[in-house]
């Protein structure tokens, strides 16, 4: 059986460092993918911009006027960024958003890179489970520990111990 090609144009981390969290979803900026595909930003969204019906809610979006004042915040956006046309907010993609651009845009390019993002999106996927799991089972072991520390407790406390009156005790007493 032939090895699969695991080697890619772009190294899964470098990828995996520009996914961020916005709105509850895993999205990667416009900027990032037009860098990590070898296109203008401008060009990028001009593709997007012809192909709109390829690209619902689900898979793209733009980003409110205080995102974008919270990421020019942060360090996710680079100093160009930062002097972008306000007119025209930065665009974030779903990993469905990000398979979708591959039909957009043409080139071995865009499929050798479009093959390293889903990589990355899958191996994150891969890192969220195991921590799910292990979550669970340290939830497990917890449990089991606090039974554990119960029934030793139960068998460190004192027996009380029952005394017995002295004298007679009559039987209707």
């Amino acid at each position: 059986m032939a090895k699969a090609k695991t080697d890619s144009l772009i190294p899964i981390e470098r990828v995996a460092s520009r996914i961020y969290l916005i709105r509850g979803m895993k999205v990667m900026f416009d900027f990032d993918l037009a860098e990590l595909y070898a296109v203008e930003t401008k060009a990028l969204n001009q593709a997007v911009s012809r192909n709109l019906e390829r690209f619902p809610p689900d898979f793209m979006l733009r980003l409110e006027p205080d995102e974008i004042e919270n990421i020019n915040r942060s360090q996710i956006v680079t100093g160009s960024q930062r002097h972008r046309d306000p007119r025209f907010p930065p665009r974030v993609f779903t990993q469905e958003g990000v398979a979708m651009l591959s039909g957009v845009l043409r080139g071995k390019r865009a499929v050798e890179v479009n093959v390293s993002i889903m990589r990355a999106f899958v191996r994150l996927r891969e890192l969220l489970a195991t921590n799910e799991d292990l979550a669970r089972k340290v939830a497990q072991h917890d449990r089991q520990i606090a039974v554990l520390f119960e029934h030793v407790r139960n068998m460190l406390a004192p027996v009380p111990v029952k005394k017995h009156p002295i004298g007679f005790i009559h039987p209707k007493d």
